[in-house]
């Protein structure tokens, strides 16, 4: 389970000192905990699935490259840099990538399978990649080929 390997990281990178994983292994547990909570509200008493972690994970990743602009275009790269670093950190804990040619596919087969024909079901197309490929694309670059290819 993710959440158990998110935990051990955390001890392992403490025995190893190693600053950065450990504040970024802090902050993500932070964050599911506070994830978990919301959660129980709807009656969920086990916390949230590995896919909601990995949602989370990506979110993360998300807010921290839109911090990195932000500090280069204010000059400061060692806080940028410290972001980098904490995308690398976050990184370790999702599934492989895939590539550009291999999410276009994807896309397509989300398109086929939902028999989508208009931009009136792209909602339908982003809930099959969703649930496919949980942690494995940005979906804010899917939702563009999904708008590009029905629209």
């Amino acid at each position: 389970m993710l959440r158990d390997q998110l935990k051990d990281a955390l001890k392992e990178s403490m025995k190893q000192k190693e600053d950065v994983a450990v504040s970024t292994l802090r902050l993500i547990l932070a964050a599911l905990k506070d994830r978990d909570i919301a959660d129980r509200s709807k009656g969920n008493q086990d916390g949230i699935s590995d896919d909601a972690i990995l949602s989370l994970l990506q979110s993360m990743i998300k807010q921290r490259r839109e911090s990195i602009d932000v500090y280069e275009k204010a000059g400061r790269q060692e806080l940028a840099d410290k972001e980098r670093e904490e995308i690398d950190v976050i990184e370790t804990f999702l599934p492989k990538q895939l590539s550009e040619e291999e999410m276009t596919k994807a896309v397509k087969g989300a398109i086929t399978k939902v028999k989508a024909s208009s931009l009136k079901e792209m909602g339908q197309v982003m809930g099959e990649l969703k649930a496919t490929y949980a942690g494995q694309m940005d979906f804010g670059k899917a939702s563009a080929m999904v708008k590009e290819m029905l629209g």
